[in-house]
């Protein structure tokens, strides 16, 4: 067996070859990679923050197959998401969405609720301080029913548009505001730097590690009859084949629609995540079931008009008897 090299010796060489090697790399921090001659607000000034804000998506039970066909859809145009099991909508369901969003280290809520089978409803909700909203879905068209000739890259970053009526109105503006971000205060770790960074509920964040780094689609939000209509379409641009496009290229630009469709009708607009104060109620909305039971009046009107006219022509041949045919019984002898 060779002999042990003692200890200073191994010293010795272990300088050696880190003399011969590159420079050792800095140390890494929580917030970077420090520096030993930098200041701290060098430091500070190399923090690069990501956005790794998620969106839980989740549905109750009992749900449709429309419905969860338009859930998957959206599934797919959010790569920022998280999908989850089904929830019971009962009237502690916010609570216990609350505690999934922490357990999924979720900032924001989709959950959409089916009541009877036929109605949608949609929660679009900032977990665990709020605020949240709730909404009607109508005029629903998912992709597979669709089959429209659009087709866009699964996990591009899609592009916001919103029609200039959300400026209009204070509730229109805090919808729009959640659609695409709420701004919120993060205090650093180790100093006392506080920056503010936007949450999307729609708006994929930049450098999310899903998401592809270009735009190739819009999402479209636009305001018709007090509802919030939502399209989706593929950016499509004609080249001639080679790496860049030209100049001339881009002025061709057409919008051809992917899908899916659906309509935003605003209940009521809460303080608190899934609850709490009111902050807006629509004062023009109708439920479905208040529809389908003036539906029933009508139908029943109708049956009980044709009560009253056969009564009313029983009556009249009562009041007015016929004249006896003095021929009635002349061929019968």
């Amino acid at each position: 067996m060779g002999k042990k090299r003692k200890h200073s010796e191994t010293e010795a060489v272990a300088n050696v070859k880190k003399d011969e090697t590159a420079e050792e790399r800095p140390k890494r921090t929580l917030l970077g990679w420090k520096n030993n001659g930098d200041d701290d607000k060098s430091q500070n000034d190399s923090v690069c923050f990501r956005n790794k804000e998620k969106v839980l998506v989740t549905c109750s039970r009992r749900i449709s197959f429309r419905y969860r066909h338009l859930m998957l859809n959206l599934v797919d145009l959010l790569p920022h998401c998280k999908k989850d099991n089904k929830v019971e909508s009962k009237e502690s369901k916010g609570a216990t969405l609350n505690e999934l969003v922490e357990l999924k280290s979720c900032s924001s809520c989709l959950f959409f609720e089916c009541r009877k089978g036929k109605d949608l409803y949609l929660w679009m909700a900032k977990c665990p301080n709020g605020p949240s909203v709730k909404l009607l879905v109508n005029a629903v068209h998912t992709m597979e029913e669709l089959k429209l000739t659009g087709n866009h890259l699964k996990g591009s970053r899609p592009i916001l548009t919103f029609s200039s009526n959300f400026d209009k109105k204070p509730h229109w503006q805090l919808l729009k505001e959640m659609i695409t971000q709420v701004h919120f205060v993060i205090a650093e770790l180790s100093s006392k730097l506080q920056r503010s960074f936007p949450l999307q509920i729609f708006g994929t964040p930049k450098d999310h590690r899903k998401s592809k780094p270009y735009h190739d689609h819009v999402f479209v939000f636009s305001i018709a009859d007090d509802h919030v209509w939502f399209r989706n379409y593929q950016i499509s641009c004609p080249h001639s084949g080679g790496q860049k496009i030209d100049h001339g290229d881009l002025e061709k630009m057409t919008l051809v629609e992917v899908g899916p469709r659906f309509c935003l009708n605003p209940i009521k607009i809460f303080g608190g995540s899934f609850g709490g104060p009111t902050l807006y109620e629509n004062p023009f909305y109708v439920s479905p079931n208040q529809i389908r039971s003036l539906e029933k009046k009508q139908k029943a009107g109708k049956y009980a008009k044709k009560v009253k006219a056969k009564a009313r022509r029983k009556m009249h041949e009562m009041a007015n008897p016929l004249e006896v045919d003095e021929f009635a019984d002349m061929w019968k002898e």
